[in-house]
């Protein structure tokens, strides 16, 4: 899931992406409005984390404008205005859910959950791809009853996977959904997750579920199409950022 966190506060948006990156969430951090409605227009989020009291354009003129361009991802205001007049007037600017400043952060959790499962479509707890088991909640997947250790990267890339189960998913699409705007698209650090997730979740197993389509992208579920390759590419490794390819990336610093 890759979200927008929208807070000038450094050391909050910090501490706020930091603990969400720990929780498998892909984070691109905006300190102004119209940072935020630029980062919007040119990336898909999933859920939009949006501070009230940001410079250039407010909060609700933020989440005004992201309706009124036809954006549907859940707003969360997360702000110190506290007042009934504050909740109603970003309820009806278009956001989801209002937390007010101070949080705890398992609540932030728990509400960011409860947005996602409403958003779209009904997003199960659990995830069943033939005999893998995803439970979302706990962020943990097993296989056959055998527990798999994964990093929070690694969840990341298993969990949008299997959210997609049973069709071809490209680069571009998981670079979308699993990590944030520091993406190199010029490196190969997607096949490198790959296989590390492969290497894991296919361990001992007569059936993988990893598969790579090729000219295409991944596919995940039992496929018995001839098109696919299911070993793990030894060759593959990270390949250092090439300075004159890399584009620019915004300082949010």
């Amino acid at each position: 899931m890759r979200l927008l966190l929208v807070e000038d506060d450094a050391r909050i948006a910090r501490f706020v992406a930091k603990g969400l990156r720990e929780q498998a969430y892909a984070v691109d951090i905006a300190a102004t409005g119209e940072d935020a409605l630029y980062q919007a227009a040119i990336n898909t989020y999933d859920l939009v984390i949006l501070d009230v009291m940001i410079p250039s354009r407010n909060g609700f003129e933020v989440c005004r404008e992201l309706r009124k361009s036809g954006q549907r991802m859940p707003i969360l205001m997360l702000t110190a205005r506290d007042t009934l007049e504050d909740r109603i007037t970003g309820l009806d600017h278009g956001a989801d859910d209002y937390l007010t400043k101070p949080f705890e952060f398992r609540e932030l959790l728990a509400r960011l959950r409860a947005l996602l499962r409403r958003s779209g479509e009904l997003r199960p707890a659990k995830i069943t791809v033939a005999d893998l088991v995803l439970d979302t909640a706990a962020q943990s997947v097993s296989r056959g009853g055998r527990g798999i250790s994964l990093t929070a990267k690694e969840y990341a890339l298993v969990e949008f996977l299997a959210r997609n189960a049973g069709r071809v998913v490209g680069r571009a699409e998981i670079a979308e959904h699993v990590w944030d705007e520091t993406f190199d698209p010029f490196s190969n650090l997607i096949e490198v997750y790959v296989n590390r997730v492969r290497r894991k979740i296919d361990a001992d197993s007569s059936k993988p579920l990893l598969h790579t389509r090729r000219g295409a992208g991944y596919f995940f579920g039992p496929s018995i199409d001839s098109d696919v390759t299911d070993a793990v590419d030894e060759s593959v490794s990270p390949r250092p950022r090439s300075k004159a390819t890399s584009p620019v990336r915004k300082s949010h610093a």
